[in-house]
């Protein structure tokens, strides 16, 4: 089920139901979430036909003939196309997930496209990431050194750069976090799996020297403890990465440095 931050007072109801184009035999119906704050109108879904034999594979390929070819005042974030950049994270046929690397084959029935939820929308699929974004800030997503910097470079064995493998991937999509319970009811102050997984990348870095200050500033009862290994996060990451098991790892971390 897709849950919105909705404007106050307003619902979805249905919208406009666009033409289907002549001559095409092989046609997708796609439903888009629409909003234009402008407008002062309800959020609606409105209804087009893509002839899939003009279009390409991808659910972002949809979308850009949609709005090249259909309707101009569709809006939605993309860059690489690649699955690099996180822009095109929404959630589609019920799953947060990238447009881009989303193929329109895994979706059975008609493309349900939704913005990602429980996040403010700016408008129609693009949330408000800006609270997201500090949040991850908030974590020092950057080395910490103490120690005077070398000549050349920081070293790092082979062994050690292993470690970062499976965190450093994240590409900040919010597509985990915005899947995850406990980030929908604390995410003001809960940090959420995307920015304890970043969190968790920086305090494993051996050429960091700041552990102790970033534990401290995960210590809290809600920054870091309101995960309840619920692993949607995990299931949802369009990259494959597990932010729970990260998490949990700063957990360890919290009580070896107790004892």
């Amino acid at each position: 089920m897709v849950e919105l931050a909705l404007p106050k007072n307003s619902r979805i109801t249905t919208g406009k139901t666009w033409p289907k184009p002549e001559g095409a035999t092989n046609l997708r119906t796609v439903q888009i979430y629409r909003w234009n704050p402008d407008d002062g109108k309800n959020p609606s879904v409105d209804t087009y036909f893509v002839d899939m034999d003009t279009c390409g594979p991808m659910i972002l390929d949809v979308l850009i003939k949609i709005k090249n070819e259909m309707d101009p005042t569709l809006a939605f974030r993309r860059s690489c196309r690649e699955g690099i950049c996180g822009s095109c994270a929404m959630n589609i046929d019920g799953i947060n997930t990238l447009a881009c690397i989303y193929g329109t084959d895994e979706v059975k029935g008609d493309i349900k496209i939704y913005p990602l939820p429980h996040m403010p929308v700016v408008r129609d699929l693009i949330p408000d990431l800006t609270h997201f974004y500090a949040q991850h800030a908030s974590i020092m997503p950057w080395l910490e050194t103490k120690t005077n910097t070398p000549a050349k470079e920081w070293k790092q064995s082979i062994e050690d750069r292993e470690k970062l493998d499976g965190l450093y991937e994240c590409v900040m999509c919010a597509c985990c976090s915005t899947s995850c319970p406990s980030y929908w009811w604390n995410g003001d102050r809960y940090l959420g799996p995307a920015a304890l997984l970043h969190a968790y990348r920086w305090l494993i870095d051996s050429r960091d020297e700041a552990t102790g200050e970033r534990l401290d500033n995960l210590e809290d009862p809600f920054k870091l403890y309101r995960c309840h290994t619920i692993m949607n996060c995990a299931k949802t990451c369009p990259k494959g990465l597990n932010p729970a098991k990260a998490i949990a790892s700063i957990k360890k971390m919290m009580v070896d440095r107790a004892y």
